[in-house]
């Protein structure tokens, strides 16, 4: 279990790191219609490219989670024993946890870094109202999180299922997790993944504190369903 929970921790490091430090780093670099900053494209492959290459290094011994609402879609699901959620939770977030630490630092290393607490996304946080990059709605942000964290697990159990094509579900789990934040950054900033809200929400500020619970029961419940729809869609008659 140390090693399940090692990696487990490693890999969501790596996906905070990696996403959230895209958007943070290099989304505007230069400045807006710099050629140099990779915008919303880019931020969204990174988060991709992130579960592709943790899922390909670590998949094997944990199962390649690194994100809470994916644990429990998975139970939901049939794939992941009860007991284990709560300690896959834990190293995930405190894997989070520091990945937002990291970045931090790396971050403030210019002086031309700062944290707006009242800014739609600050510091790659998520949010809904005057916290969503768009200005959606409390309703539309929920809603977006549940569908998009639901489709996730379809993803995920489809891509895992014994009949699929072997080797090839950490392609597929990256470019679906792609396609959602192509989709959901103008309205969340994209989370899907309460260990990765809670990672950066901490240093963001007040603001996006206060909002967090949404990024903790919308993907868990969206995951919930997604486990649940491919638990009957995916069982052998």
């Amino acid at each position: 279990m140390i090693k399940r929970l090692g990696a487990e921790f490693i890999g969501t490091f790596w996906l905070v790191l990696g996403g959230c430090g895209s958007a943070v780093l290099a989304a505007n670099f230069g400045g807006a219609g710099n050629p140099l900053g990779i915008g919303l494209l880019g931020v969204s492959l990174a988060f991709g490219l992130t579960v592709l290459t943790g899922a390909f290094a670590l998949g094997h011994i944990s199962g390649g989670h690194f994100n809470p609402a994916v644990s429990f879609g998975l139970w939901a699901g049939g794939r992941f024993p009860a007991k284990d959620l709560l300690p896959y939770i834990v190293a995930q977030v405190i894997g989070g946890i520091l990945a937002g630490f990291v970045l931090l630092q790396i971050a403030s290393g210019t002086g031309a870094f700062s944290i707006d607490p009242n800014a739609a996304g600050t510091f790659a946080s998520n949010g809904y109202d005057l916290m969503s990059p768009g200005g959606y709605s409390l309703t539309a942000a929920f809603l977006t999180e549940v569908v998009m964290t639901a489709m996730f697990l379809v993803i995920i159990l489809g891509a895992t299922h014994k009949n699929a094509p072997a080797g090839f579900a950490p392609i597929a789990i990256g470019l679906g997790l792609t396609l959602i934040h192509l989709i959901s950054i103008p309205v969340t900033n994209t989370s899907v993944n309460p260990a990765r809200s809670t990672a950066v929400a901490l240093f963001a500020g007040s603001a996006a504190i206060g909002q967090l619970w949404l990024f903790w029961v919308a993907p868990i419940i969206g995951g919930l369903l997604g486990g649940a729809v491919y638990r009957w869609l995916g069982k052998d008659d």
